[in-house]
């Protein structure tokens, strides 16, 4: 049992590993949502895999019973859309690896594809990675164009183990580049700090969830906000009671957290 002993108003959650593994939800999620409502708690949804946009998470979400509006859905393309247009606030061209959940918040933001002459390389995951990629995407680091990625999440929990995520593919351009870049997602508080603005809370009362040490609580605890992490997907006990500084709850999922912390009327 969870000693609640901070007030909580607000919460932001990771998806992947904490909502669901995969198609399959982790627990009873339409019961979470419902309870969020019943108790009048502020929520929003935070995820670091740019592969999809947020209306293909309404899409999801809604498949497993559990109704959100696009506008409390926060991705980190989203969140790399926005770096970019605070950097290049006339849009332009970008040299895009990633997915049509990378490839549409940047249109939106008014950036475009393009091979050479662009303004920055900007990486996601992407499932049809190639050689080819790489090389393209490691010439034009190495001639000075500015990099940015999503995401740096070595692994993504699915419903056959952790496979590779955005950063296995960082790990292979930034072998090849010897460039680190600049990031746009969890771990930088920057989302965090976009939700709360977006939501209305404050950090000594917002809750960040998540799965995964080094990305959501580390952003968390950057934006200074309230961390919990489950251990529905990629964090072990172990590692976490070795994490410094400490996360401030434990649970085994998402559902035992709100019962935890928030009771479980209700609760079917």
């Amino acid at each position: 049992m969870i000693n609640q002993i901070k007030p909580i108003d607000a919460i932001i959650l990771d998806m992947d590993g904490v909502v669901w593994r995969s198609f399959s939800p982790i627990g009873n999620i339409p019961w979470v949502f419902e309870r969020f409502r019943e108790i009048k708690l502020k929520y929003a949804l935070a995820t670091n895999n740019s592969t999809k946009t947020a209306s293909q998470y309404v899409q999801k979400l809604a498949a497993i019973g559990v109704t959100v509006p696009e506008s409390q859905i926060f991705t980190s393309s989203f969140a790399m859309a926005h770096l970019l247009k605070s950097r290049y606030p006339e849009g332009g061209p970008v040299f895009i690896m990633g997915e049509e959940g990378l490839r549409k918040p940047l249109a939106d933001q008014g950036f475009f594809h393009q091979d050479e002459n662009v303004l920055a390389v900007v990486c996601g995951l992407d499932r049809e990675f190639s050689f080819e990629k790489l090389s393209k995407v490691t010439y034009l680091i190495r001639s000075g164009i500015d990099f940015y990625m999503t995401n740096p999440d070595r692994t993504f929990p699915t419903s056959k183990g952790l496979g590779p995520g955005a950063g296995a593919i960082l790990a292979a351009i930034e072998a090849a580049t010897d460039v680190q870049p600049i990031l746009a997602g969890k771990p930088s508080p920057a989302i965090i700090q976009t939700i709360m603005h977006e939501i209305g809370s404050k950090p000594e009362t917002t809750l960040v969830v998540g799965d995964r040490l080094d990305t959501d609580i580390m952003a968390g605890q950057a934006a200074g906000c309230l961390t919990a992490i489950v251990l529905s997907g990629v964090a072990t006990r172990e590692e976490v009671e070795k994490w410094q500084p400490k996360v401030d709850y434990v649970s085994e999922d998402l559902e035992h957290m709100v019962i935890e912390l928030f009771g479980s009327e209700g609760n079917i």
